[in-house]
């Protein structure tokens, strides 16, 4: 075993060092597939402390490390290369504090996000954001990544939810973000935004202050059918434009209807229905009558088929269960998944979802699309078979086409999933070499040596040297193919 290696089990034991390839394979990557990478080792802390004398040694040693909670990343965040070492923080997963009057709660960042609320409903709280990977996902991924979810619309990402972190920077030592009083102080800069997205190049965030929101009085969900794509997209506007804020405004496609009714994630949905949208009210009793109300009328002056409304709790879980489960439901479609991530402005939603049925034809590759139609940030699916060259070529070439077309329609190549490894060749179709190096210099403040999570984010000679064999890959087997 190399000294590296041996200091580590010295300082955690030698069931909190994994070295194995067979115990390695399961850290190989996450949940962006095409991309995969066994650690040197992983490591498994439990407090500060412990995050602390790791990081030291192998910034003494000069060894990059990745940190990683429960890896449902979907662009290749916490994917390690083989020279660098996973600091998985699973078992940091205590609530430390929760401050019911000034609506607070201190975790580390391996809480599950469900768990979080779970833990507060006792008081009328909850956690606001929620990710549709929610009951796996924990608070320190979605930190690192600034995850939204369906009730992002109304109430924003996770940005919008941190008052402050303990982290430990890539060098072994402490800094204290924002505080429970807010994220910064009075004319000072916003270092706890500033860090939440940072995908973990920043360094490892060890305790998390999270905002928390109380319960609304009445909740009220809504499932309205379309004939079409185009009508359920109007209807959206057609909400928003009367001033309305639902809590979620969610639409899925025909296939994803009926992948989810085919799957254990059944929730009712029509399947003869081109697409559903799930509206999502909450606030004041008397005030939701008259929203309700509206969204009615905007369903009925699309054309909606079907309607169907639910106020009590088991139902509303039930109208959900489908949307929450969607992903998990293409399991059944293949092997695998690749989730993109692009948005358009909520008034290109049709042309934005006309031009990927297009690009999905053209490649010959099968896509659903489930999303966030409030705030455009569409989640088109690619299913396809990793095992095979010629069709993970073409579902990646399929990807890179989506995107650019969310960008020439005034969007961007991510929303919540960044950028990670995924979108290293993706991300010049919206910055420039001034953008990146005022993006690199930033980075280079909190992490000079490169040693934290490297490679990801932001393009360098190694990570783009990395990436491109995929497009050159992909540009091969096309061309073989006839496609190109």
């Amino acid at each position: 075993m190399p000294s590296l290696e041996r200091d580590l089990v010295r300082l955690l034991g030698d069931r909190r060092v994994l070295t194995s390839p067979d115990a390695l394979l399961a850290w190989e990557c996450d949940g962006f597939t095409v991309h995969k990478s066994r650690p040197r080792a992983v490591v498994l802390p439990e407090s500060t402390a412990e995050v602390q004398a790791v990081v030291r040694l192998l910034y003494a040693a000069k060894v990059p490390f990745v940190p990683r909670g429960a890896g449902t990343c979907l662009s290749g965040g916490p994917t390690a290369r083989g020279d660098a070492i996973v600091v998985d923080l699973c078992r940091m997963k205590k609530v430390l504090q929760i401050a019911t009057a000034d609506m607070f709660a201190v975790v580390q960042p391996g809480v599950v996000n469900a768990d979080l609320t779970a833990a507060v409903k006792h008081l009328g709280l909850h956690y606001a954001p929620d990710p549709s990977s929610q009951t796996v996902c924990t608070i320190g991924g979605n930190f690192a990544e600034n995850s939204g979810g369906p009730h992002c619309f109304k109430y924003g990402m996770t940005q919008d939810h941190v008052l402050g972190a303990r982290v430990v920077l890539p060098d072994g030592s402490l800094a204290v973000l924002g505080s429970p009083a807010g994220s910064r102080l009075p004319g000072a800069p916003d270092l706890t935004a500033l860090f939440c997205g940072s995908e973990g190049t920043f360094g490892i965030a060890t305790e998390i202050t999270v905002r928390l929101c109380r319960d609304q009085q009445t909740v009220r969900t809504m499932l309205g059918s379309f004939a079409s794509m185009t009508a359920a997209c109007r209807t959206v506007s057609d909400i928003v434009a009367a001033g309305l804020v639902p809590a979620a405004l969610e639409i899925l496609d025909q296939a994803t209807i009926r992948a989810v009714e085919a799957s254990v994630y059944r929730a009712g949905y029509p399947a003869d229905a081109a697409a559903v949208l799930l509206v999502e009210l909450d606030g004041p009793a008397v005030a939701l009558a008259e929203e309700a109300a509206e969204v009615h009328a905007a369903f009925a002056h699309n054309g909606a088929l079907r309607v169907e409304e639910a106020t009590d709790p088991a139902n509303r879980k039930r109208l959900w269960k489908g949307r929450k489960g969607a992903f998990g439901a293409m399991g059944r479609l293949n092997t695998d998944l690749y989730v993109l991530d692009g948005v358009v402005p909520r008034t290109q939603l049709e042309a934005a979802l006309q031009g990927i049925a297009a690009i999905g034809a053209k490649h010959g590759v099968l896509l659903t699309n489930v999303f966030h139609a409030g705030d455009g940030n569409l989640h088109p699916n690619i299913s396809y078979d990793g095992r095979d060259a010629a069709q993970t070529a073409r579902t990646i070439a399929a990807g890179h086409e989506i995107l650019q077309l969310c960008v020439d329609l005034g969007g961007s190549i991510s929303g919540e999933h960044g950028i990670g490894t995924e979108k290293l060749d993706h991300f010049r179709m919206m910055y420039d070499d001034t953008d990146l190096a005022v993006m690199a210099k930033v980075r280079a403040v909190w992490n000079p040596d490169d040693l934290c999570n490297p490679g990801k984010a932001l393009p360098s000679r190694s990570a783009c040297a990395e990436s491109a064999k995929w497009p050159a890959m992909t540009a091969r087997i096309l061309r073989d193919e006839g496609h190109a």
